[in-house]
């Protein structure tokens, strides 16, 4: 399984689309909104460094689901079942996968926050908050492989984006959710990216994320791992 994984991040890193959605769009994003106006309040600019990194992993999370749509789609899939790895190894190793190719969106995004705006944080912080958000880019990968299993090529391309857009707009990563009407926001703190972006803000002020965000996110990590689960069923027995 291991070689598994290093073949599926290997494609996916190689892929040029990913590079550009994943991580140069967020990066461009962060340095568009925290500079356009000649905002320099740190507050602000730390915050919304968070968010974009969020962003560019929730898209990078995503993009496992399209890549197990195409593979679907080209028969990939039922090449691997007549390989030596159980159907389980086959997805643990695509989940596997989500983990890793997340991280250069994070990584990205801090980096331009560190060394382009100025963000200051302490040696443990920077680590702390990518690893609070490389841990909460989970739930969003289970999403992307629910959708990949369940969902044509051309579909899950489609959906992916559609909940990448909404969950980053209404979750909060693009603008702060104090600027939202208070409906808006009451449905936003329900949303596991709003939640995931505040594992990172927590972190990045010195802070533990509230049990009440951990909570909600680990709410959604369940109910999208049960659809990635039921999805590979169904896309087992339709093969």
């Amino acid at each position: 399984m291991t070689a598994y994984v290093r073949l599926e991040v290997r494609r996916t890193l190689r892929e040029p689309g990913f590079v550009i959605s994943s991580v140069a769009v967020p990066v461009l994003m962060y340095l568009l909104f925290t500079n356009l106006l000649g905002d320099d309040d740190t507050a602000y600019r730390t915050a919304a460094m968070v968010g974009m990194a969020a962003y560019g992993a929730l898209g990078a999370a995503l993009s496992v689901g399209t890549g197990v749509a195409e593979d679907k789609s080209t028969g990939w899939l039922r090449q691997l079942r007549v390989t030596p790895m159980t159907p389980r190894q086959v997805v643990t190793g695509r989940a596997l996968t989500g983990t890793v190719v997340v991280l250069p969106a994070i990584v990205a995004v801090l980096l331009a926050g560190g060394l382009v705006n100025g963000v200051r944080l302490d040696a443990w912080q920077w680590a702390a908050v990518s690893v609070a958000l490389w841990a909460g880019s989970i739930p969003f990968t289970l999403l992307g492989l629910g959708n990949g299993y369940r969902l044509s090529a051309q579909t899950t391309g489609v959906v992916n984006v559609a909940c990448n857009l909404g969950l980053a707009v209404v979750g909060g990563l693009w603008f702060p959710v104090e600027l939202f009407p208070r409906w808006l926001a009451t449905v936003s703190s329900y949303t596991p990216t709003n939640r995931f972006s505040e594992l990172g803000r927590a972190t990045a002020e010195g802070s533990l994320p509230g049990a009440t965000a951990v909570a909600v996110l680990a709410a959604w990590a369940a109910v999208f791992g049960a659809y990635a689960a039921v999805s590979y069923r169904r896309s087992a027995r339709a093969a």
